[in-house]
């Protein structure tokens, strides 16, 4: 009995582990497991759900891949309980049973997953080398045993569990995961573990290793089959079948194989463990459904038709018929667009259908009946939005973890007209509402104006979109300010406002620069301009604009989280802002300004002086025009924009260096300088691109007309 303790007197209890090291930042870390996580469920369910609902994938190809699908849920539920519940509550403790249990899944999946993608690299080659006898090979009959001979797993994994029974453990019951892993359960035992060892690298090498060398095996035969095809364009055509499979197998196998010899022959410090450990377990389910919904068109078409059709119906309801007279071949534009508008509603979602749009040809052209359907829901969507913007700030501020310093600060209005906010509100409200219904009035018009869909009003649109985050960030601190008096704010929600702020302004300083590209192109090659500008190109400009002003930002928002502040807690603005928080800490905040002004910098002074050198090109390319008329014509197209360009600017960089060198000026000065860099750009962007641009203006006198005519 020695040997085969009873667990159940004597119960084991293990400690998981998040990132070793970087415990006072699981919040932050969490979010993108997370993502990892809702990509998996989400984009897995999607195409399970596709594979079954749709006839046309009934096929062997597609069987496999919801075998792929299935255990990707699986190892991914088999997971999700433990690592959040250590990220987000810092439950760490699980039983020996459980942790037994939970080992066994992980395994188990791994191996299932590892046999899907050898029956799929098999598929593969009977598809290539024998396409008129694929469907009377690989029959629904074999293929529902070869599934059942998937399940080897279940035989091979068995001993593994039974021996790990027989071990006693130490004092120590830390384990360097957040996960019950084989290995790292064996390094806590008294007890000699070799036989484990042994037993546990036999199954690996008789399932992934097996596998794999049956993998390049197919791949080596599939190889010599495309070879001997006469026609490069069918080589070609052929071999691209197996693009995506080969992606699931690096994606799989590459952590697999480097998380395994480093637990065994590997002296590398715990981060490198976690690190890869957590891309064993969660990269592989999340990215094969992008891999293949983006690489397999069939998926892809699929997956396009039933996410539009469950956007009609939850949006544009009553036009599901519409979406049925829809030409499969038209532009992606107006699919990106409805997605886009609906950012708030399903992060995880958007960001697989962009990646399904910037590779698909698959779109939608709005009709006149859309166009009237989608009027009457654009004031929901835009209160939707702001209402799931706000809600987000606030989830983030929650994230802030910092329960052992809750900091309240004090926002300020004006200085010295306090008794006058009343009045003064009356200006800021209408700065305000002149920015939320002009940039939402122009994404509305960009989204239903087929004559619109073209790079430059992608651009504008996307402006518009950021202007309209820049405003709702600080709508609610600095109303309830001049309304309500309602001045404090916790510095978890401090914080989430600042990286807002700071990230929209990044946003709208890198639109501006791609605004000053698109106008050179245009200017310089008016005829490649829309093959140079394609939508594909558009929306990775989109994506590189967001992913750059996340990764600038978190710095900063980081690093004030270490800083502690004395007994001033009084900010001179009515938002939260870098500079002014820091003023009000007792420590060094040398790091926070050079990190604060190297962002500064490496954003609005890099975009600045790109865009001063796409002007340049832009002037000599004009003066190289002979007519003097077209010389007009052509630069009048960059007066919206060189205007925009200046409302950001000036106040942007006259408000960063009074802060950093205008000490000694009248805290009404620092005000009047923050409001302005606030409320004037998203104010004053709709107006002057409805004033100076032929095509908005027509268009918004055409939709404020029609508006009238119906009241």
């Amino acid at each position: 009995m020695a040997t085969f303790p009873n667990i159940t007197s004597s119960p084991i209890i293990f400690l998981l582990t998040g990132v070793p090291g970087l415990e006072d930042f699981r919040i932050w870390i969490s979010i993108a497991f997370c993502l990892l996580y809702a990509t998996a469920l989400s984009g897995n369910s999607l195409i399970l759900f596709i594979i079954i609902t749709q006839p046309s994938l009934h096929e062997p190809m597609y069987y496999f891949l919801s075998m792929l699908s299935t255990t990707d849920l699986g190892l991914s539920i088999s997971t999700l309980v433990t690592m959040l519940g250590i990220f987000w509550f810092n439950a760490r403790e699980i039983s020996f049973n459980a942790c037994l249990s939970q080992m066994f899944f992980i395994k188990l999946f791994t191996v299932v997953e590892s046999s899907v993608l050898l029956a799929m690299a098999f598929d593969r080659f009977v598809a290539i080398s024998n396409p008129l006898r694929y469907a009377t090979i690989l029959t629904e009959s074999r293929i529902a045993k070869i599934g059942v001979a998937i399940d080897r797993g279940t035989l091979m994994l068995t001993p593994m569990v039974a021996l790990l029974k027989r071990l006693s453990f130490c004092s120590s019951h830390v384990l360097q995961h957040s996960y019950c892993f084989h290995p790292d359960v064996m390094k806590l035992s008294c007890m000699d573990t070799r036989i484990n060892s042994a037993v546990g690298l036999a199954a690996f090498i008789t399932t992934a290793g097996v596998d794999s060398i049956l993998v390049v095996l197919c791949y080596v035969l599939i190889i010599r089959t495309v070879l001997s095809i006469a026609s490069p364009e069918e080589r070609k055509k052929a071999f691209s079948t197996c693009v995506s499979h080969i992606g699931a197998v690096a994606v799989l196998c590459s952590p697999l194989i480097s998380l395994s010899f480093i637990h065994r022959f590997g002296k590398a410090p715990p981060s490198v463990h976690t690190l890869i450990a957590n891309a064993y377990l969660l990269v592989p389910p999340a990215m094969n459904p992008l891999i293949y919904s983006v690489k397999t068109k069939q998926i892809c078409k699929a997956v396009l038709k039933a996410l539009h059709s469950s956007m009609t119906k939850d949006f544009l309801p009553g036009t599901e018929k519409l979406s049925n007279t829809i030409d499969p071949k038209v532009s992606s534009t107006f699919d990106l667009v409805i997605v886009i508008s609906n950012t708030g509603l399903n992060c995880v979602l958007i960001f697989d259908i962009y990646v399904l749009i910037i590779h698909s040809e698959l779109g939608i052209v709005p009709m006149e009946e859309d166009k009237k359907a989608f009027g009457t829901c654009i004031s929901h969507t835009s209160a939707e939005t702001q209402l799931k913007i706000l809600q987000f700030e606030i989830n983030l501020a929650t994230f802030l973890n910092i329960t052992s310093s809750p900091n309240i600060f004090l926002l300020t209005g004006v200085p010295g007209l306090e008794a006058f906010h009343i009045w003064i509100s009356i200006p800021f409200c209408l700065l305000y509402a002149t920015a939320l219904s002009g940039n939402s009035l122009i994404l509305f018009i960009i989204v239903t104006q087929p004559s619109l869909h073209e790079p430059m009003y992608y651009f504008l649109s996307m402006l518009s979109t950021t202007d309209l985050g820049l405003s709702i960030s600080t709508l609610v601190t600095m109303l309830g300010i001049f309304w309500f008096n309602a001045r404090e704010i916790s510095f978890n929600a401090c914080l989430s406002q600042m990286f807002f702020i700071q990230l929209f302004t990044v946003m709208e300083s890198s639109v501006l620069l791609a605004m000053a590209f698109d106008r050179f192109v245009a200017i310089s090659n008016p005829l490649r301009y829309s093959s140079v500008l394609t939508d594909v190109k558009i929306a990775l400009i989109g994506i590189a604009i967001i992913t750059r002003g996340t990764l600038i930002q978190i710095p900063l928002v980081v690093l004030l989280k270490r800083l502690s502040f004395g007994s001033s807690r009084v900010l001179h603005h009515s938002y939260c802002f870098h500079p002014d928080v820091m003023k009000l800490s007792c420590t060094d905040t040398r790091i926070n300004s050079a990190v604060g002004l190297a962002a500064l910098i490496t954003t609005a002074g890099v975009d600045s002086i790109l865009v001063v050198l796409s002007y340049v090109l832009i002037i000599r390319t004009v003066l190289s025009i002979t007519s003097p008329e077209e010389r007009k014509k052509a630069f009048s197209t960059c007066v919206s924009h060189i205007v925009a360009v200046a409302v950001l600017y000036i106040p942007l960089i006259s408000l960063s260096f009074i802060h950093r060198f205008g000490k000694q000026a009248p805290p009404s000065v620092h005000t009047l300088i923050a409001n302005a860099y606030l409320l004037f750009p998203p104010a004053m962007n709709p107006l002057i691109y409805s004033v100076k641009t032929k095509q908005i203006r027509k268009a918004v006198l055409k939709a404020l007309h029609s508006s009238i005519t119906k009241t």
